[in-house]
Protein backbone atom coordinates (compact mmCIF):
# COMPACT_ATOMS: atom_id res chain seq x y z
CA UNK A 1 0.00 0.00 0.00
CA UNK A 2 1.45 2.97 -0.80
CA UNK A 3 1.67 5.70 1.48
CA UNK A 4 -0.91 9.25 0.90
CA UNK A 5 0.24 12.11 -1.41
CA UNK A 6 4.34 10.47 -0.69
CA UNK A 7 7.09 11.78 -3.69
CA UNK A 8 6.34 9.31 -6.00
CA UNK A 9 2.46 10.15 -5.64
CA UNK A 10 0.83 8.99 -9.11
CA UNK A 11 4.28 8.21 -10.24
CA UNK A 12 4.26 4.13 -10.81
CA UNK A 13 7.41 3.51 -12.41
CA UNK A 14 11.21 4.46 -13.14
CA UNK A 15 10.16 6.42 -16.61
CA UNK A 16 7.55 8.33 -14.82
CA UNK A 17 9.54 9.49 -11.84
CA UNK A 18 12.58 10.41 -14.39
CA UNK A 19 10.52 12.11 -16.36
CA UNK A 20 8.93 14.17 -13.50
CA UNK A 21 12.39 15.27 -12.04
CA UNK A 22 12.94 17.00 -15.30
CA UNK A 23 9.27 18.52 -15.23
CA UNK A 24 9.64 19.52 -11.96
CA UNK A 25 12.53 21.89 -12.85
CA UNK A 26 10.79 23.72 -14.95
CA UNK A 27 8.79 27.34 -14.00
CA UNK A 28 5.21 27.89 -14.25
CA UNK A 29 3.74 29.89 -17.02
CA UNK A 30 0.00 30.59 -16.27
CA UNK A 31 -1.20 31.73 -19.42
CA UNK A 32 -5.28 31.19 -18.10
CA UNK A 33 -6.35 32.26 -15.51
CA UNK A 34 -8.48 34.55 -13.35
CA UNK A 35 -6.65 36.34 -10.82
CA UNK A 36 -7.32 39.40 -9.92
CA UNK A 37 -4.19 42.12 -11.42
CA UNK A 38 -5.84 44.74 -8.56
CA UNK A 39 -4.92 42.08 -5.94
CA UNK A 40 -1.63 41.61 -7.29
CA UNK A 41 -0.75 44.96 -7.33
CA UNK A 42 -1.94 45.59 -3.94
CA UNK A 43 -0.74 42.97 -2.60
CA UNK A 44 -2.64 42.77 0.66
CA UNK A 45 -1.76 39.64 3.08
CA UNK A 46 -4.66 37.07 3.31
CA UNK A 47 -7.04 37.52 6.81
CA UNK A 48 -6.91 34.07 7.28
CA UNK A 49 -6.62 30.69 5.84
CA UNK A 50 -10.66 30.57 4.90
CA UNK A 51 -9.96 34.01 2.72
CA UNK A 52 -7.17 32.68 1.21
CA UNK A 53 -8.64 29.36 0.33
CA UNK A 54 -12.19 29.27 -0.20
CA UNK A 55 -12.99 33.21 -1.18
CA UNK A 56 -14.48 32.99 -4.43
CA UNK A 57 -13.42 29.39 -5.16
CA UNK A 58 -16.69 27.62 -6.85
CA UNK A 59 -15.24 24.15 -7.26
CA UNK A 60 -15.00 24.23 -3.49
CA UNK A 61 -18.51 26.23 -3.18
CA UNK A 62 -19.99 23.21 -5.41
CA UNK A 63 -18.20 20.57 -3.06
CA UNK A 64 -19.43 22.16 0.22
CA UNK A 65 -23.13 22.20 -1.00
CA UNK A 66 -22.94 18.67 -1.71
CA UNK A 67 -22.19 17.72 1.35
CA UNK A 68 -25.26 19.70 2.68
CA UNK A 69 -23.50 22.43 4.13
CA UNK A 70 -25.84 25.71 4.41
CA UNK A 71 -24.66 28.36 2.18
CA UNK A 72 -24.22 30.92 5.14
CA UNK A 73 -21.17 28.73 5.78
CA UNK A 74 -20.52 28.27 2.04
CA UNK A 75 -20.81 32.12 0.44
CA UNK A 76 -22.65 33.49 3.48
CA UNK A 77 -21.91 36.04 6.36
CA UNK A 78 -20.59 32.91 8.88
CA UNK A 79 -17.04 33.72 10.21
CA UNK A 80 -13.88 32.14 8.65
CA UNK A 81 -13.03 29.28 11.49
CA UNK A 82 -16.55 28.13 10.66
CA UNK A 83 -16.42 28.21 6.52
CA UNK A 84 -13.16 26.27 7.47
CA UNK A 85 -14.61 24.10 9.76
CA UNK A 86 -17.33 23.21 7.24
CA UNK A 87 -14.58 22.85 4.44
CA UNK A 88 -12.78 20.28 6.39
CA UNK A 89 -15.45 18.24 7.62
CA UNK A 90 -16.50 17.64 3.92
CA UNK A 91 -13.03 16.78 2.58
CA UNK A 92 -13.35 12.99 3.98
CA UNK A 93 -16.45 12.53 1.41
CA UNK A 94 -14.29 13.80 -1.57
CA UNK A 95 -12.29 10.87 -2.03
CA UNK A 96 -11.46 10.51 -5.54
CA UNK A 97 -12.24 14.29 -6.46
CA UNK A 98 -9.30 16.27 -7.28
CA UNK A 99 -10.29 18.52 -5.16
CA UNK A 100 -9.18 16.12 -2.39
CA UNK A 101 -5.84 16.30 -4.10
CA UNK A 102 -5.53 19.64 -4.25
CA UNK A 103 -6.43 20.88 -0.99
CA UNK A 104 -3.42 18.49 0.39
CA UNK A 105 -1.03 19.86 -2.20
CA UNK A 106 -1.44 23.51 -0.77
CA UNK A 107 -0.92 22.26 2.83
CA UNK A 108 1.74 20.43 2.02
CA UNK A 109 3.14 22.71 -0.44
CA UNK A 110 2.30 26.09 1.05
CA UNK A 111 2.55 25.52 4.58
CA UNK A 112 4.57 22.38 5.19
CA UNK A 113 1.48 20.53 6.89
CA UNK A 114 1.54 16.81 5.67
CA UNK A 115 -1.90 15.55 8.26
CA UNK A 116 -5.00 15.04 6.22
CA UNK A 117 -7.18 17.71 6.41
CA UNK A 118 -11.04 16.55 8.43
CA UNK A 119 -12.94 16.86 11.25
CA UNK A 120 -10.35 15.60 13.82
CA UNK A 121 -7.33 18.15 12.84
CA UNK A 122 -9.80 21.09 11.11
CA UNK A 123 -8.44 22.85 14.44
CA UNK A 124 -5.16 22.21 14.69
CA UNK A 125 -4.33 22.68 11.26
CA UNK A 126 -6.60 25.95 11.56
CA UNK A 127 -3.92 27.09 14.25
CA UNK A 128 -0.93 25.80 12.55
CA UNK A 129 -1.20 27.33 8.62
CA UNK A 130 -3.51 30.33 10.35
CA UNK A 131 0.47 30.87 12.32
CA UNK A 132 2.11 31.05 9.28
CA UNK A 133 0.18 33.30 7.47
CA UNK A 134 0.65 35.93 10.30
CA UNK A 135 4.48 35.69 10.37
CA UNK A 136 4.10 36.62 6.69
CA UNK A 137 4.71 35.07 2.80
CA UNK A 138 1.55 34.30 1.98
CA UNK A 139 0.51 37.90 0.00
CA UNK A 140 -0.02 37.47 -3.53
CA UNK A 141 3.53 38.39 -4.97
CA UNK A 142 4.86 35.89 -2.26
CA UNK A 143 2.79 33.28 -4.13
CA UNK A 144 3.33 33.91 -7.19
CA UNK A 145 6.98 33.84 -6.68
CA UNK A 146 7.27 30.92 -4.50
CA UNK A 147 5.65 29.09 -7.02
CA UNK A 148 8.20 30.31 -9.60
CA UNK A 149 5.60 31.63 -11.70
CA UNK A 150 7.39 33.43 -14.86
CA UNK A 151 3.87 35.18 -16.02
CA UNK A 152 0.17 35.41 -15.38
CA UNK A 153 -1.96 36.52 -17.94
CA UNK A 154 -5.07 37.43 -16.29
CA UNK A 155 -8.81 37.52 -17.76
CA UNK A 156 -10.11 41.03 -18.61
CA UNK A 157 -12.89 43.03 -19.90
CA UNK A 158 -12.77 45.33 -23.82
CA UNK A 159 -14.03 47.61 -21.20
CA UNK A 160 -11.57 47.36 -18.60
CA UNK A 161 -9.44 50.43 -17.91
CA UNK A 162 -6.22 48.22 -17.05
CA UNK A 163 -5.20 50.15 -14.51
CA UNK A 164 -3.42 47.84 -12.43
CA UNK A 165 -1.91 46.36 -15.48
CA UNK A 166 -0.29 49.41 -16.14
CA UNK A 167 0.63 50.42 -12.45
CA UNK A 168 2.50 46.44 -12.15
CA UNK A 169 4.46 47.36 -15.50
CA UNK A 170 6.17 49.98 -13.10
CA UNK A 171 7.20 47.64 -10.02
CA UNK A 172 10.27 45.27 -9.94
CA UNK A 173 8.60 41.56 -9.88
CA UNK A 174 10.25 38.27 -10.54
CA UNK A 175 7.37 37.43 -12.82
CA UNK A 176 5.27 39.64 -15.24
CA UNK A 177 1.55 40.05 -14.90
CA UNK A 178 -0.33 40.50 -18.57
CA UNK A 179 -3.73 41.09 -19.28
CA UNK A 180 -5.47 38.44 -21.98
CA UNK A 181 -8.86 40.10 -23.79
CA UNK A 182 -11.94 38.67 -23.01
CA UNK A 183 -14.71 40.01 -25.63
CA UNK A 184 -17.53 37.52 -23.80
CA UNK A 185 -19.87 40.95 -23.04
CA UNK A 186 -19.19 42.54 -26.72
CA UNK A 187 -19.94 39.01 -28.57
CA UNK A 188 -23.69 38.29 -26.07
CA UNK A 189 -25.93 40.66 -28.00
CA UNK A 190 -28.50 38.81 -26.88
CA UNK A 191 -27.96 39.44 -23.39
CA UNK A 192 -29.77 41.77 -21.31
CA UNK A 193 -26.83 43.87 -20.14
CA UNK A 194 -25.14 44.51 -23.96
CA UNK A 195 -25.97 48.15 -24.19
CA UNK A 196 -25.20 48.50 -20.04
CA UNK A 197 -21.73 47.39 -21.36
CA UNK A 198 -21.88 49.15 -24.60
CA UNK A 199 -21.80 52.48 -22.59
CA UNK A 200 -18.98 51.21 -20.03
CA UNK A 201 -16.78 50.67 -23.32
CA UNK A 202 -17.50 53.62 -24.83
CA UNK A 203 -16.44 55.51 -21.99
CA UNK A 204 -13.68 53.42 -21.34
CA UNK A 205 -12.79 54.04 -24.84
CA UNK A 206 -13.78 57.89 -24.93
CA UNK A 207 -15.59 56.95 -28.32
CA UNK A 208 -19.31 56.66 -29.25
CA UNK A 209 -20.77 53.47 -31.13
CA UNK A 210 -23.74 54.02 -33.25
CA UNK A 211 -22.89 51.20 -35.58
CA UNK A 212 -20.87 47.76 -35.96
CA UNK A 213 -18.32 49.24 -37.67
CA UNK A 214 -17.53 51.50 -34.63
CA UNK A 215 -17.94 48.48 -32.81
CA UNK A 216 -15.01 47.06 -34.38
CA UNK A 217 -12.84 49.51 -34.81
CA UNK A 218 -13.08 50.76 -31.08
CA UNK A 219 -12.56 47.08 -30.34
CA UNK A 220 -9.63 46.86 -32.61
CA UNK A 221 -8.08 50.09 -30.61
CA UNK A 222 -8.82 48.33 -27.27
CA UNK A 223 -6.89 45.28 -28.64
CA UNK A 224 -3.89 47.66 -29.17
CA UNK A 225 -4.20 49.36 -26.37
CA UNK A 226 -4.14 45.56 -24.41
CA UNK A 227 -1.13 45.27 -26.47
CA UNK A 228 1.45 47.83 -25.42
CA UNK A 229 0.45 46.14 -21.97
CA UNK A 230 1.62 42.89 -22.99
CA UNK A 231 -1.42 41.11 -24.22
CA UNK A 232 -0.78 38.07 -26.19
CA UNK A 233 -3.98 36.00 -25.89
CA UNK A 234 -7.65 36.51 -25.85
CA UNK A 235 -10.25 34.29 -24.32
CA UNK A 236 -13.54 33.32 -25.27
CA UNK A 237 -16.55 31.12 -23.86
CA UNK A 238 -19.40 29.71 -25.89
CA UNK A 239 -21.96 27.26 -24.97
CA UNK A 240 -21.86 26.44 -28.62
CA UNK A 241 -19.98 27.59 -31.62
CA UNK A 242 -21.83 30.74 -33.43
CA UNK A 243 -21.34 30.02 -36.88
CA UNK A 244 -24.30 32.03 -39.60
CA UNK A 245 -22.93 33.78 -42.53
CA UNK A 246 -24.40 37.31 -43.08
CA UNK A 247 -23.93 40.18 -45.42
CA UNK A 248 -21.98 43.61 -43.91
CA UNK A 249 -25.79 44.92 -44.10
CA UNK A 250 -27.05 42.28 -42.19
CA UNK A 251 -25.21 42.60 -39.64
CA UNK A 252 -25.15 46.14 -39.00
CA UNK A 253 -29.09 46.21 -39.05
CA UNK A 254 -29.18 43.61 -36.49
CA UNK A 255 -27.21 45.72 -34.53
CA UNK A 256 -29.26 48.55 -35.07
CA UNK A 257 -31.84 46.58 -34.30
CA UNK A 258 -30.56 45.71 -31.16
CA UNK A 259 -29.69 49.39 -30.17
CA UNK A 260 -33.31 50.35 -31.03
CA UNK A 261 -33.58 47.27 -27.68
CA UNK A 262 -35.84 45.28 -30.31
CA UNK A 263 -35.73 40.98 -29.51
CA UNK A 264 -33.36 39.44 -31.76
CA UNK A 265 -33.88 35.74 -33.43
CA UNK A 266 -31.03 33.53 -32.39
CA UNK A 267 -30.50 33.67 -36.35
CA UNK A 268 -29.69 36.80 -36.22
CA UNK A 269 -27.52 36.92 -32.91
CA UNK A 270 -25.64 34.33 -34.23
CA UNK A 271 -25.00 36.66 -37.27
CA UNK A 272 -23.77 39.22 -35.15
CA UNK A 273 -21.24 36.68 -33.31
CA UNK A 274 -20.14 35.08 -36.27
CA UNK A 275 -19.32 38.51 -37.64
CA UNK A 276 -17.75 39.89 -34.98
CA UNK A 277 -15.87 36.80 -33.96
CA UNK A 278 -14.43 37.31 -37.52
CA UNK A 279 -13.15 40.71 -37.13
CA UNK A 280 -11.82 39.97 -33.53
CA UNK A 281 -10.05 36.77 -35.21
CA UNK A 282 -8.38 38.40 -37.79
CA UNK A 283 -6.91 41.18 -35.28
CA UNK A 284 -5.42 38.25 -33.16
CA UNK A 285 -3.67 36.69 -36.14
CA UNK A 286 -2.32 40.02 -37.35
CA UNK A 287 -0.50 40.69 -33.99
CA UNK A 288 0.53 36.69 -33.39
CA UNK A 289 -1.79 36.33 -30.53
CA UNK A 290 -3.45 33.39 -29.17
CA UNK A 291 -7.32 32.81 -29.37
CA UNK A 292 -8.57 30.27 -26.84
CA UNK A 293 -11.76 29.12 -27.24
CA UNK A 294 -13.64 27.81 -24.41
CA UNK A 295 -16.51 25.34 -25.64
CA UNK A 296 -19.42 23.42 -23.50
CA UNK A 297 -20.40 25.54 -20.56
CA UNK A 298 -24.15 25.60 -19.50
CA UNK A 299 -24.09 28.51 -17.35
CA UNK A 300 -26.33 29.63 -14.20
CA UNK A 301 -28.77 26.78 -14.21
CA UNK A 302 -29.98 27.68 -10.66
CA UNK A 303 -32.20 30.68 -11.25
CA UNK A 304 -33.01 31.19 -8.02
CA UNK A 305 -29.49 30.78 -6.89
CA UNK A 306 -28.86 33.57 -9.90
CA UNK A 307 -30.46 35.83 -8.39
CA UNK A 308 -29.41 35.33 -5.10
CA UNK A 309 -25.54 35.37 -5.70
CA UNK A 310 -24.97 36.22 -8.82
CA UNK A 311 -22.78 34.37 -11.55
CA UNK A 312 -19.82 31.95 -11.07
CA UNK A 313 -21.07 30.80 -7.92
CA UNK A 314 -20.93 26.80 -8.54
CA UNK A 315 -24.34 26.61 -10.67
CA UNK A 316 -22.84 25.83 -13.98
CA UNK A 317 -22.44 22.19 -15.65
CA UNK A 318 -21.87 20.75 -19.24
CA UNK A 319 -23.82 21.72 -22.28
CA UNK A 320 -24.57 19.19 -25.27
CA UNK A 321 -24.40 21.32 -28.10
CA UNK A 322 -23.05 19.99 -31.37
CA UNK A 323 -19.57 21.72 -32.56
CA UNK A 324 -18.12 20.18 -35.33
CA UNK A 325 -19.64 21.62 -38.17
CA UNK A 326 -19.97 25.13 -37.12
CA UNK A 327 -16.61 25.25 -35.71
CA UNK A 328 -15.05 23.84 -39.09
CA UNK A 329 -16.95 26.65 -40.75
CA UNK A 330 -15.77 28.86 -38.38
CA UNK A 331 -11.97 27.93 -39.29
CA UNK A 332 -12.00 27.12 -42.35
CA UNK A 333 -13.46 31.34 -43.06
CA UNK A 334 -10.71 32.46 -41.14
CA UNK A 335 -8.15 29.96 -42.95
CA UNK A 336 -9.23 30.35 -46.19
CA UNK A 337 -8.31 34.43 -46.40
CA UNK A 338 -5.11 32.89 -44.13
CA UNK A 339 -6.20 35.30 -40.95
CA UNK A 340 -6.81 32.18 -38.52
CA UNK A 341 -4.89 32.56 -35.45
CA UNK A 342 -2.61 30.43 -33.14
CA UNK A 343 -5.78 28.67 -31.32
CA UNK A 344 -6.70 26.55 -28.55
CA UNK A 345 -9.75 24.59 -27.94
CA UNK A 346 -10.91 23.32 -24.84
CA UNK A 347 -13.94 21.15 -24.74
CA UNK A 348 -16.09 20.62 -21.36
CA UNK A 349 -17.86 17.86 -22.43
CA UNK A 350 -16.07 15.08 -22.96
CA UNK A 351 -17.92 13.64 -25.81
CA UNK A 352 -16.07 16.33 -27.88
CA UNK A 353 -12.68 15.48 -27.47
CA UNK A 354 -12.35 13.44 -30.48
CA UNK A 355 -14.53 15.94 -32.12
CA UNK A 356 -11.76 18.60 -31.12
CA UNK A 357 -8.44 16.80 -31.31
CA UNK A 358 -9.23 15.54 -35.16
CA UNK A 359 -10.20 19.21 -35.93
CA UNK A 360 -7.00 20.81 -35.04
CA UNK A 361 -5.35 19.00 -37.78
CA UNK A 362 -7.54 20.39 -40.50
CA UNK A 363 -5.65 23.57 -40.12
CA UNK A 364 -2.09 23.62 -38.98
CA UNK A 365 0.96 25.07 -40.68
CA UNK A 366 4.35 25.16 -40.86
CA UNK A 367 3.99 28.58 -38.80
CA UNK A 368 4.43 27.31 -35.61
CA UNK A 369 4.65 23.26 -34.29
CA UNK A 370 1.01 22.85 -33.15
CA UNK A 371 -0.44 26.20 -34.23
CA UNK A 372 -3.75 24.77 -33.52
CA UNK A 373 -3.83 22.89 -29.69
CA UNK A 374 -6.03 20.51 -27.83
CA UNK A 375 -6.52 22.79 -24.79
CA UNK A 376 -5.71 20.91 -21.82
CA UNK A 377 -8.72 18.98 -19.58
CA UNK A 378 -10.64 21.93 -18.22
CA UNK A 379 -13.25 22.28 -14.98
CA UNK A 380 -15.16 19.49 -15.08
CA UNK A 381 -12.12 17.14 -16.95
CA UNK A 382 -9.36 18.37 -15.00
CA UNK A 383 -8.91 15.49 -12.38
CA UNK A 384 -7.06 12.71 -13.34
CA UNK A 385 -9.00 10.67 -15.65
CA UNK A 386 -9.79 13.65 -17.56
CA UNK A 387 -6.78 14.51 -18.01
CA UNK A 388 -5.58 11.24 -19.33
CA UNK A 389 -8.10 10.71 -21.58
CA UNK A 390 -7.12 14.33 -22.80
CA UNK A 391 -3.75 13.19 -23.52
CA UNK A 392 -4.42 9.69 -24.52
CA UNK A 393 -6.78 11.33 -27.35
CA UNK A 394 -4.11 14.19 -28.33
CA UNK A 395 -1.95 11.24 -28.39
CA UNK A 396 -3.37 9.68 -30.78
CA UNK A 397 -4.52 11.66 -33.34
CA UNK A 398 -1.78 14.39 -33.02
CA UNK A 399 1.59 15.34 -31.85
CA UNK A 400 1.81 15.12 -27.83
CA UNK A 401 5.18 16.95 -28.01
CA UNK A 402 3.65 19.98 -29.00
CA UNK A 403 1.51 20.17 -26.22
CA UNK A 404 1.21 23.43 -24.40
CA UNK A 405 0.41 21.73 -21.18
CA UNK A 406 -1.73 22.69 -18.25
CA UNK A 407 -3.32 26.30 -16.97
CA UNK A 408 -4.83 26.62 -13.50
CA UNK A 409 -8.01 28.79 -14.47
CA UNK A 410 -8.37 29.87 -10.85
CA UNK A 411 -9.32 32.43 -9.14
CA UNK A 412 -7.19 31.25 -5.92
CA UNK A 413 -2.88 32.31 -5.89
CA UNK A 414 -2.89 28.83 -3.71
CA UNK A 415 -3.72 26.65 -7.42
CA UNK A 416 -0.37 26.41 -8.80
CA UNK A 417 0.04 22.55 -7.09
CA UNK A 418 -2.63 22.02 -9.98
CA UNK A 419 0.74 22.48 -12.74
CA UNK A 420 2.53 19.80 -10.54
CA UNK A 421 -1.14 17.83 -10.39
CA UNK A 422 -1.01 17.70 -14.08
CA UNK A 423 2.93 16.96 -14.69
CA UNK A 424 2.46 13.86 -12.55
CA UNK A 425 -0.25 12.59 -14.79
CA UNK A 426 1.73 13.51 -17.86
CA UNK A 427 4.64 11.55 -16.68
CA UNK A 428 2.61 8.82 -15.62
CA UNK A 429 1.02 8.68 -19.16
CA UNK A 430 4.26 8.75 -21.01
CA UNK A 431 5.93 6.36 -18.46
CA UNK A 432 2.88 3.84 -18.72
CA UNK A 433 3.63 3.89 -23.07
CA UNK A 434 7.15 2.93 -22.14
CA UNK A 435 6.76 0.27 -19.90
CA UNK A 436 4.23 -1.13 -22.10
CA UNK A 437 7.27 -1.10 -25.15
CA UNK A 438 5.22 1.48 -26.90
CA UNK A 439 7.79 4.00 -26.58
CA UNK A 440 12.01 3.83 -26.18
CA UNK A 441 13.43 4.32 -22.76
CA UNK A 442 15.42 7.25 -23.86
CA UNK A 443 16.02 8.83 -21.12
CA UNK A 444 17.04 12.41 -23.08
CA UNK A 445 14.51 12.21 -25.23
CA UNK A 446 11.84 11.68 -22.68
CA UNK A 447 13.28 14.66 -19.82
CA UNK A 448 13.15 16.69 -23.07
CA UNK A 449 9.36 15.87 -23.55
CA UNK A 450 9.07 17.13 -20.11
CA UNK A 451 10.26 19.73 -19.78
CA UNK A 452 8.93 21.04 -23.06
CA UNK A 453 5.77 20.36 -22.06
CA UNK A 454 5.40 21.40 -18.77
CA UNK A 455 7.05 24.99 -19.67
CA UNK A 456 8.81 24.67 -22.73
CA UNK A 457 6.30 24.60 -25.85
CA UNK A 458 4.07 27.57 -24.13
CA UNK A 459 6.82 29.54 -23.93
CA UNK A 460 7.18 29.42 -27.42
CA UNK A 461 3.89 29.02 -28.62
CA UNK A 462 2.85 32.76 -26.33
CA UNK A 463 6.29 34.27 -27.08
CA UNK A 464 7.30 34.87 -23.62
Amino acid sequence: MRAFLDRDFLLENEPARRMFAAADEMPILDWHCHLSPREIYENRPPEDLAALWLGGDHYKWRAMRSCGVPEEKVTGAAAGEEKFGAWAACLPKLIGNPLYHWAHLELQRYFGIEEPLGPASSARIWREANGKIAAGGFAPRDLIAQSRVTHVFTTDDPADSLEYHALLQGEALPFRVLPAFRPDKALAIDHLQFPDWLKALEKTAGAAISSFEDLAAVLAERIHFFGSLGCRASDHAFSYVPFTSAAPEQVEAVFQKRLRGEFLHPVEADQYKTALLRVLAKEYAARGWVMELHLGPMRNNSTRRFLALGPDTGFDSIDDWPIAQPLSRLLDSLDAEEALPKTILFNLNPKDSYVLAAMIGNFQTDEYPGKLQFGPAWWFLDHIDGMTEQLRTLANLGALGTFVGMTTDSRSFLSYPRHEYFRRIFCAFCGSLVERGLFPADEAALAQLARDVAYGNAAAYFSV
